[in-house]
């Protein structure tokens, strides 16, 4: 049975139990789940409601959060755990981050935001991944429905989010990761993705720090031989985090690639931007203080992205985070 199928009988029986224990309330003691908040945080908090049972359909072997990065929304939280970070252009020329879980789950991450068609096209990469992420336009809602991934919004696992307290909606709604999946996959489920860690080629450009500017955010990577890793600013100031683990990546991967109007706009009417992974382009790679001129490729929406030097050679990642900014060509 498919997700989508799958997603529909559990709507309906979340209907049926509804009717169900609004009749026998008082004998039962029926609880129910919270509202789905949407984008801008308006429904309210879900209650707390036990982890998911053993027999819950099995999860994706990774967890892809989709993760606000609007100035109100930092520090964040979890983002230091994540094995790769992506970087996507929305609305409005800003920036939001996916992040995804493979080698281990924090006990907290957010704050969580929406889904774009791009993240569709980018996580057909992974083998059937779950998708956390806090609504979507209900015109993508069909789309989501169909892909081949676990939805984890807030309608689908309310007892897997929570309202932080400090910050107005919509960038106050936090996630539980053991409560969408009891455990991490292990790295391993990031190769279908076409990661590879391994020693650096030859060459390279001396290079200790670089900026990757979009049209209202920029990122800032600058290389620490202390510590191995590189330390990261967003918009000019040091990314910070609430649980003590700022992103540190051993990797940058500077990404070109196109870019499309969609079919979507905001409550602004801005235009969402396409971002598309499937195809070829340039990139740069930047580890161990160095850069290196890529070339990538992805030969179809179910195949992973391969980096190669422009000998065509497969360029290895360092050990440790990956972030991957897709940037306009």
């Amino acid at each position: 049975m498919g997700w989508g199928r799958r997603a529909r009988l559990r709507r309906t029986a979340v209907t049926a139990t509804a009717l169900a224990c609004a009749a026998v309330s008082l004998l039962a003691g029926c609880t129910g789940g919270g509202g789905a908040p949407d984008d801008d945080g308006r429904a309210p908090q879900p209650g707390p409601t036990p982890s998911p049972s053993p027999s819950a359909p099995p999860v994706g072997p990774v967890l892809a959060v989709k993760i606000d990065n609007a100035p109100p929304a930092r520090p964040h939280t979890g983002l230091g755990t994540a094995d790769v970070v992506y970087v996507e252009q929305v609305e409005g020329g800003l920036s939001r981050l996916m992040a995804v879980y493979a080698s281990g789950l924090p006990e907290e991450v957010g704050p969580v935001r929406s889904a774009r068609e791009t993240d569709l096209e980018l996580l057909r990469q992974f083998e059937r991944p779950v998708l956390a992420f806090s609504g979507a336009q209900t015109r993508l809602l069909p789309l989501i429905d169909r892909s081949p991934l676990r939805a984890a919004s807030p309608g689908e696992s309310p007892g897997a989010y929570f309202r932080g307290g400090g910050r107005a909606a919509p960038h106050n709604l936090y996630l539980r990761p053991h409560r969408l999946m009891p455990a991490a996959p292990g790295r391993e489920a990031l190769t279908p993705a076409g990661f590879a860690f391994g020693a650096a080629p030859e060459g390279g450009t001396a290079q200790t720090t670089r900026t990757v500017r979009y049209p209202a955010a920029r990122f800032t990577f600058t290389w620490d031989a202390r510590g191995d890793r590189y330390r990261v600013a967003l918009d000019g100031d040091a990314a910070g985090a609430t649980d003590g683990r700022p992103p540190a990546p051993a990797t940058v991967v500077v990404q070109y690639v196109r870019m499309r109007p969609s079919g979507y706009f905001d409550s602004r009417g801005s235009n969402t931007p396409y971002t598309q992974t499937v195809g070829s382009g340039t990139a740069k790679v930047l580890r161990g203080g160095r850069t290196y001129d890529a070339l990538w490729k992805r030969p179809g929406p179910g195949a992973g992205t391969r980096f190669t030097t422009p000998e065509g050679e497969s360029l290895n990642f360092a050990e440790g985070q990956v972030w991957v900014l897709l940037t306009r060509a």
